[in-house]
């Protein structure tokens, strides 16, 4: 016999306190800064987002400045039509060819009340921060991106003690760095006149290793994604000192 289906409700009890929303921008090709976001935040108060642009390799002016006609709508659908505290485009160089300028505009079409970062605009947040000037660079890029790299730093009034590259020309190829290989190369780039080793790209495999690289150096060290989580996560008003991926994120 068919039994009458009876619901009982329950009552509920909602959380009073907001937690922050970032959204991250990735490339369609980067296989490293969802895990790099995950690693640091996921014991945070803080909820991350994700979505993709479309990106096709080989990495060239022409590919970066592709990228700008999906930027509005990439952002409007991570959360789409809800407020979410922080936007971070998660492209170094896509940043500079494309201009700052024109990625915060693209995004604020869609999202007007967040702040926005970039893996650049965070590095130099961070360096003004810790007022260091003198730096030496590691990139993964071709010749052509790395002279835009040089020139947008040196226009920032930074020193570029030295810069070293492997000349790569895919993401997928800079997601297959070897750690320790990259880890000896950060050791071997140091130089005693600069204050700083900042190694641009979010795809590169960097963040687990800072921390043994700044013991080894005696210096800081800043990548791509830890700067742009670093700046992410204090513009969401989430201040704790993390422990494991260098100076910055411990102290700053």
């Amino acid at each position: 016999m068919q039994q009458n289906f009876e619901q009982k409700n329950l009552s509920v009890e909602f959380n009073n306190f907001k937690i922050p929303k970032i959204g991250v921008i990735a490339l369609s090709t980067d296989f490293t800064i969802e895990q790099d976001y995950n690693r640091i935040c996921h014991n945070l108060n803080v909820d991350i987002f994700f979505n993709r642009i479309p990106f096709s390799n080989p990495l060239n002016n022409k590919n970066y400045i592709a990228m700008k006609q999906y930027l509005k709508d990439v952002a409007y659908n991570i959360l789409p039509k809800q407020e979410i505290e922080v936007v971070a485009y998660g492209c170094t160089s896509g940043t500079i060819i494309i201009g700052e300028d024109e990625i915060f505009k693209e995004i604020r079409k869609a999202k007007p009340n967040a702040y926005v970062t970039t893996p650049i605009t965070a590095a130099i947040k961070a360096y003004n921060k810790m007022k260091i000037n003198k730096i030496s660079i590691l990139t993964p890029y071709p010749v052509n991106v790395n002279e835009s790299i040089h020139r947008y730093l040196e226009k920032h009034n930074f020193e570029i003690v030295n810069f070293y590259s492997f000349n790569l020309e895919s993401d997928f190829d800079i997601a297959r760095v070897d750690k320790d290989f990259l880890y000896k190369t950060l050791l071997n780039i140091n130089n005693d006149e600069s204050e700083s080793i900042f190694i641009s790209c979010t795809a590169l495999k960097a963040l687990e290793i800072i921390n043994y690289v700044e013991k080894d150096i005696s210096k800081p060290v800043l990548s791509s994604n830890q700067a742009m989580i670093w700046d992410s996560l204090r513009s969401a008003n989430i201040n704790n000192s993390i422990i494991g991926y260098g100076k910055l994120l411990k102290d700053y």
